[in-house]
């Protein structure tokens, strides 16, 4: 069918709730939605694709028929939503790859027994401990306990490598017991191995209580060396604990969800508490969601497809964010779970930071994958949320104006592009429009000179030919005010700042024409701009020092007599310095264009009085 029998199509169904299910001319399901009433919400993809994202577009021109299922309601439209998405996997749909295999904690069944982590279960002889659904925490696991019963992790092996080297640093730091150079016998060795079995099987609380009841016992039996170790060992145990505790002090049971995009991609990360602690980390990189996807309508699917996934739901989901349906959605976890289900967007304390570390990992799976750090996606999403940027800007441009009391007046141009200085892409302005000092009419003059420049060329990519997703102007409203009006006059909707400084020449604030935004509690962002308004200024202020000489060099060159600007300038431009200028012989100086033979020798004599005329 084409689009408009589609839409005619989409006009004659019910005002019902139910589920759509798009499909392509080979009949494969493509796309499986919901709708609260079928014919408004289909007829939505066959009208104009104006307001489409990009993603939605692709799919809409993939189309060739639909069908419809009639629920009773909205929410049992989204439960089976949920069941087909799950049985069909179709392609225009968020689909989460559930690749979370079982893991194993592996016990060797050696002399001297090694604990180890294992993706898969052999018969070996060694005894397993698990499966574990995470591989994340019997990984976590493992190194907590080698580290809490100072058991070594190298891959030397006992008892061959007994006294054949010098203890490594983690014995000198307390991580290991050192068999490998015999400072613990086989017997102590064992014991500390059961310790750590023991530790991985009943968790944090059942091991201490166990420990500490072995403690007592050999103290009371006058066993001080064995009593003092496993002291040492329910120390440890309490220091791992506490660490954790310190990242969610209050936060028992829940999950908490960020998402990042970017480049036309996005990427969740899942971080999961159990009892106070952190239980499991996933990553979900997602591709080709389109530069114009929303997140709240993101959120909303992702929910879906991962907790249809999951048996286990938490109590609180915690977001980054809103999420489209959450009445729905919130009803659909709570049914799934059997109790009541919060879904809740934190807006400080422990639950913000959980959800600023899980946007924090996202962030850095996402910047990987484009080849950058994720301290600077971080940064970039943190300033355009402080902003209410639409969108992140990988691509800004910074503007300074530099002069000596209105003289040499001069502009700098920096770049930045994902949070990085892009330095092929700076530009140097000389102020051309006037003379004297007027700040605000020169920084106006350069926005001026640099838009024009794009459209000689527009959307080339390089230079000139790529416009920015945000200008940020090293100075107040009045700047803001004075640039107005040429992105104004050029339909461009450019977001503009300006970056306002203290009395000791530090960043303070972003500025628009209306009001400031305070940025030194967001750290990153904070960062970002500081390191921007830096940078342009040393930019601007370097072009300014580099003219300031040349046009005092070249004062200097035309107190000599018959060397005038033009002939300053050429002599400058060739030599490069006043140095080379002095040391040049009359030959030289004669070939530089503009240069006559009484001109060259007023030069040399100039620099060469004691030689005289030759």
């Amino acid at each position: 069918m084409d689009i408009q029998q589609l839409r005619d199509k989409a006009m004659h169904l019910p005002l019902k709730p139910g589920v759509y299910i798009m499909k392509n001319s080979r009949d494969e399901i493509i796309y499986i939605g919901k709708a609260k009433a079928l014919k408004n919400r289909v007829s939505q993809y066959f009208g104009s694709d104006k307001n489409h994202p990009e993603k939605v577009r692709r799919m809409v021109g993939n189309v060739d028929h639909f069908d419809y299922i009639i629920c009773s309601s909205e929410f049992e439209a989204l439960v089976l939503e949920c069941s087909l998405i799950k049985q069909h996997k179709p392609r225009y749909n968020i689909l989460l790859k559930d690749d979370k295999g079982y893991s194993y904690i592996r016990i060797s069944n050696d002399k001297w027994r090694r604990i180890s982590f294992e993706m898969q279960q052999k018969d070996d002889g060694a005894k397993y401990l698990g499966p574990y659904m995470s591989a994340w925490y019997a990984k976590n696991a493992v190194d907590e306990a080698l580290k809490i019963f100072r058991l070594p992790s190298c891959s030397r092996v006992f008892p061959r490598d007994i006294g054949k080297g010098r203890p490594c640093l983690n014995y000198y730091i307390k991580q290991c017991s050192a068999p490998c150079a015999g400072r613990i016998g086989l017997e102590a060795y064992n014991e500390s191995v059961d310790s750590a079995v023991s530790f991985l099987r009943s968790g944090d609380s059942d091991s201490i209580k166990l420990m500490t009841e072995k403690m007592n016992e050999a103290s009371e039996n006058l066993e001080f060396e064995l009593a003092a170790r496993l002291r040492d060992r329910i120390s440890a145990v309490k220091r791992i604990t506490e660490k954790q505790n310190v990242v969610a002090a209050s936060v028992k049971e829940q999950d908490a969800v960020g998402l990042v995009m970017e480049q036309g991609d996005a990427c969740f990360a899942v971080i999961r508490f159990r009892d106070g602690r952190l239980f499991d980390k996933e990553d979900f990189l997602i591709r080709d969601v389109g530069a114009d996807a929303q997140p709240e309508a993101m959120r909303s699917e992702f929910i879906q497809q991962y907790y249809t996934m999951r048996e286990r739901i938490p109590p609180v989901i915690s977001l980054d964010g809103g999420v489209e349906d959450e009445e729905l959605l919130t009803m659909w976890l709570s049914e799934k779970r059997g109790k009541s289900v919060k879904i809740h967007i934190p807006q400080k304390g422990d639950n913000m930071r959980i959800v600023e570390m899980s946007r924090e990992n996202a962030a850095e799976k996402l910047a990987q994958s484009h080849g950058h750090l994720g301290h600077e996606l971080t940064a970039l999403e943190e300033l355009a949320k402080l902003l209410g940027l639409s969108k992140t800007p990988r691509f800004i441009e910074s503007y300074d104006i530099s002069h000596h009391a209105g003289s040499d007046n001069v502009a700098g141009m920096v770049v930045f592009r994902d949070g990085r200085p892009f330095k092929s892409s700076y530009r140097r302005f000389q102020i051309k429009g006037f003379t004297g000092q007027d700040d605000y009419g020169s920084m106006n003059e350069v926005i001026e000179r640099r838009i024009a420049e794009y459209f000689k060329d527009p959307d080339s990519g390089s230079g000139f030919g790529q416009l920015p997703d945000l200008i940020l102007l090293d100075g107040g409203k009045g700047q803001v005010s004075a640039v107005r009006p040429v992105l104004e006059k050029y339909g461009l909707e450019i977001p503009l700042f300006g970056m306002v400084k203290d009395n000791h020449h530090r960043t303070r604030a972003i500025t628009d024409e209306g009001h400031e935004i305070a940025i030194n509690s967001k750290r990153k962002a904070f960062t970002l701009v500081s390191t921007i308004q830096d940078e342009v200024h040393r930019f601007a202020i370097s072009y300014h020092r580099q003219k300031h000489s040349k046009r005092s060099l070249g004062s200097s060159l035309t107190e000599i007599e018959g060397i005038g600007p033009s002939r300053a300038k050429a002599l400058l431009a060739t030599f490069k310095s006043i140095k080379r200028i002095k040391e040049a012989e009359i030959e030289e100086l004669m070939g530089v264009k503009g240069m006559t033979m009484p001109a060259a020798q007023a030069v040399y004599n100039h620099f060469h009085p004691d030689e005289g005329e030759d």
